[in-house]
This record gives C-alpha cells, structure tokens and sequence, in this order.
C-alpha cells in the first residue's frame, strides 16, 4: 500500500509512525538512541491503523463504508469493465466493458461472434455513374461473360441505391461489431468505382468469410413490391464451382428472410419467388465465384412509391439492417 501523495496529520491513524513520532532534539544523541525511540511509536501507530481498519471514517470508501473495506481506488469493475460502461470511439463495445453487459438480438453475449468472419458486400458504388466505360467491360462470372458492375437503379426522387446499400451495410456492420464478430466490407465509397463482380467474389473468399451477404434494392415496374432473398444454384463451369456452398447458402438466405419479414414488417415480394421470398439465380457472378456462404437480398423495389417511402426511411433502414442482422446470426450459430 502506497501513501505517496497523502499529508498525513499529527493524528492521523494512517500515519505509520503516530502521533508518538519524537521530536529533533537540538542535542546530536548517538543513533542508537533515536532508533531505540522511533521502534515503539512505530508499533503504536501500526497498532491503531489496525484498529480501524485500515482506513480513517473519512477515506475513499467514505462515511458508512464497512470495517475493513478495501478502498475504491484499489478496486477494479467486474471482468474489466470501464466505470462508465461506455462504448469505443470507434462504435464498438469498448475493450474495457463487461461482456455480459452488452446486449445483443436473441440475448446473445458481445462475444458470441467471437472468431466469425462476416463480408457485407454494398451493392454498386455512389460514383459508378462517372465510370462507365469501366464498369461497363466484361468480366468472367463462370457461366459466361458479364458487365462488371452498373450504376444501380434509385427511387423516382434519385434516391441512388447506392446510397441505401451502403447506409444499411454501416448499419448492419455495427450490429454485428458488437457481437464480436469481424466485419469486412468490399466497397466503402473508397474507390472511384466497382470492384467488379468477379472482384466481390473473391474478397470474400479470400476473408475466408464464415458468411457473406450483397445489399441490394430492386428497380422493378410500379406495384411490385417486397423484398426477395436470392440464392446460388447448382453451379459448376469453367471458374465457378458453387456446389459447396449451395445448401449452406440456401440455410443463410431462409434465415435473413424470416428475420427481415419479423424485424421490417414487410412482405416477401409479389414478383418473384411465389410468395417464398427466395429465389435462385444461376446468372450473378457475386454468387458463382463464390466459395462461401453468400446470398444477395433485394430489400425491396425503389420504383414503387409504398416501397419507396420504407427505403428512404432511416428507422426501416435500421430494422432492415437488424433483420439481416438476426438472420446471420441465427446461422452462425447453426
């Protein structure tokens, strides 16, 4: 125990010499004298800290504090947790806060993503319009050859779909961050434009991802609404080999579905996949060159006004992205 920094009074307990400490006498006696003084008062003043617990009624733990209680600056918050119980600058639970503290969808702890790899693949790129001979050339996807990205569709207002994707994949990384997992995302708006489909593929697959899901937004006809999941099919020509990864992907995209249908209160689309929500695709290169677990969700059409008005809205925004969330999570858990 450290008492540097105190001024200990004349008669104060904590004083390990007491209120007995002899005084300098003008007289030089022999050394021996002066030891032989000072080792009683000693003992005196370790005896009354004893007594009162080693600690005066006015210390850190206050008035009231229990006989013998360690003092607050000696004591640390329950498996490290900071004292604010606060979050990293960064958004993430900060490195100091309890696990069992932070909550998470379905009551799971802040690390029960621990060691999970997720990809969020944003659909298209805000700048792509300025690129289009870039984005228009022709990449390999397996099954043929297609363009490698477009400028994706937007609501009648020029609402980009760019813009939503990358709005709910911040959203949705944040919520998976928090669970532990470790979130990658294949554009940030940190590139003039892309990366090209074949490019999406392979950053997932080079991240080794336990799961990887494309944000998208649909530019159907007018009255056609709802989301729709879209799955890999039964792949396997020249680069693409999706036979792996099939029924995995199939379990991912019916989980997100039921998750997003509970969290946005939104139907599965009345265009496609009869009701189901899922439907699967043989012709995206997203999908074909990939070796892990991927599924697209088409969050709903930006050309219809009733779904427009949901796609422009931060707060479904935010429970799209908790849907999507939930979904990923139910799978990793298996």
């Amino acid at each position: 125990m450290s008492y540097a920094g105190s001024n200990p009074g004349p008669s104060d307990p904590s004083d390990p010499f007491g209120p007995s400490r002899p005084r300098r006498s003008p007289l030089r006696r022999p050394l021996t004298v002066a030891l032989a003084a000072l080792v009683p008062g000693a003992l005196l003043g370790w005896l009354a800290y004893e007594a009162l617990g080693g600690t005066g009624s006015g210390g850190a733990n206050g008035p009231g504090a229990g006989s013998g209680a360690a003092p607050s600056v000696l004591s640390s918050p329950a498996n490290g947790a900071d004292s604010a119980g606060g979050t990293g600058g960064d958004g993430k639970t900060g490195a100091g806060t309890s696990t069992a503290s932070a909550s998470a969808p379905g009551g799971a702890g802040a690390t029960s993503l621990q060691g999970k790899v997720v990809v969020i693949d944003p659909g298209h790129n805000p700048t792509n319009y300025r690129h289009t001979a870039d984005i228009n050339r022709e990449v390999d996807i397996g099954t043929n050859r297609k363009e490698c990205d477009t400028t994706g569709t937007s609501t009648n207002s020029g609402y980009s779909e760019a813009q939503f994707t990358l709005d709910v994949a911040h959203r949705l990384r944040a919520l998976l961050q928090r669970q532990g997992a470790t979130v990658r995302l294949t554009q940030d708006a940190d590139r003039p434009y892309g990366p090209c489909v074949d490019e999406r593929a392979r950053i997932g697959n080079a991240a080794h991802a336990d799961a990887v899901v494309s944000i998208h937004a649909d530019g159907a006809g007018a009255g056609q609404r709802g989301f729709h999941v879209i799955l890999p099919g039964a792949v396997h020509e020249g680069a693409a080999d999706t036979r792996g990864i099939v029924a995995p992907s199939k379990d991912l995209g019916k989980l997100i579905a039921g998750d997003f249908t509970r969290a946005t209160g939104t139907s599965p689309s009345n265009y496609v996949g009869d009701g189901t929500g899922l439907v699967t695709r043989e012709d995206l290169g997203g999908l074909n060159l990939s070796t892990v677990p991927k599924v697209f969700i088409e969050c709903g059409n930006m050309r219809d006004t009733k779904d427009a008005a949901l796609l422009t809205s931060g707060a479904w925004r935010q429970k799209a992205a908790q849907g999507i969330s939930e979904g990923i999570v139910s799978f990793l858990h298996g």
